[in-house]
C-alpha cells in the first residue's frame, strides 16, 4: 500500500517526505501487531517504488519512495526509501 505526498527535494536535493515515513511506521506497526496476535500475514509490499503515471490523476500524485523529475529523468531516492531499506533489513520496525 502507499500514499500519495506532494513533497519535493529541498534545496540540497534530499526529499524529506515525512508524512510517508510516519504512513509506512503506522501501517508496519499494524501489521506486527496482527502477527503477533496470530495473522498469517507473510508480506507488505509498498506502492510505488517510483513517482509516475497514475490514471486518475496523471503525473500530478507522487506515490513512489523514489522521486522522479519527469523533465530529466533523473531519480532521487526519498528519506521514505531509506527507512524502507531499513524495514526490510531489519523485518520490520525495532521499538
Amino acid at each position: 500500500n502507499g500514499a500519495s505526498y506532494p513533497t519535493t527535494p529541498d534545496d540540497d536535493g534530499r526529499i524529506r517526505d515525512v508524512k510517508r515515513q510516519d504512513y509506512f511506521r503506522k501501517h508496519i506497526t499494524a501489521c506486527q501487531s496482527a502477527i503477533q496476535k496470530g495473522s498469517p500475514l507473510i508480506g507488505y509490499f509498498a506502492w510505488s517504488l517510483l513517482d509516475n503515471f497514475e490514471w486518475a490523476f496523471g503525473y500530478s500524485q507522487r506515490f513512489g519512495l523514489v522521486w522522479v523529475d519527469y523533465e530529466s529523468l533523473e531519480r532521487t531516492p526519498k528519506d521514505s526509501a531509506h527507512l524502507y531499506s531499513t524495514i526490510i533489513a531489519e523485518n520490520g520496525l525495532k521499538p
